[in-house]
């Protein structure tokens, strides 16, 4: 029998596009496999992370969603530190579990669907990455 999966039990979720001035932030449920865009936090360093509590709050993820950069060809660069360090202090601070995603491409993503607000649609995308990813119960 294989192990469930590290979500197994995770409803619903708050996912993160980390950035160094602007944190895009999407909301989503593992029922529709869909995100929803939420107001991006323009904050940088430890000042973004009142609002975020404020957000968990509101929200009450059980999880949390954390896209990490990396160059087309897989390579780490400084904001793939950055966003891992990023999501090692959302686990710290809030306890709640926290998944890593592959998002190389979503900006780009975002950016090409004309997206208004490309960080929270970015969040989206590595959101509903995530979600499709899941097995279906």
């Amino acid at each position: 029998m294989a192990a469930p999966h590290p979500a197994a039990g995770c409803q619903t979720f708050l996912a993160f596009d980390y950035g160094l001035k602007r944190t895009g932030v999407a909301s989503g449920n593992i029922l529709t496999r869909t995100a929803s865009p939420q107001a991006t936090i323009a904050a940088e360093g430890v000042a973004r992370f009142p609002i975020i509590q404020a957000r968990l709050k509101e929200w009450q993820p059980d999880a949390l969603v954390v896209g990490i950069p990396f160059h087309p060809d897989g390579a780490s660069h400084d904001n793939t530190v950055r966003a891992q360090k990023f999501a090692r202090q959302l686990r710290g601070r809030f306890g709640l579990k926290v998944f890593e995603v592959d998002e190389r491409y979503s900006t780009t993503e975002a950016l090409a669907s004309g997206a208004r607000d490309a960080d929270a649609a970015s969040a989206c995308i590595i959101l509903e990455q995530f979600l499709r990813s899941l097995p279906h119960e």
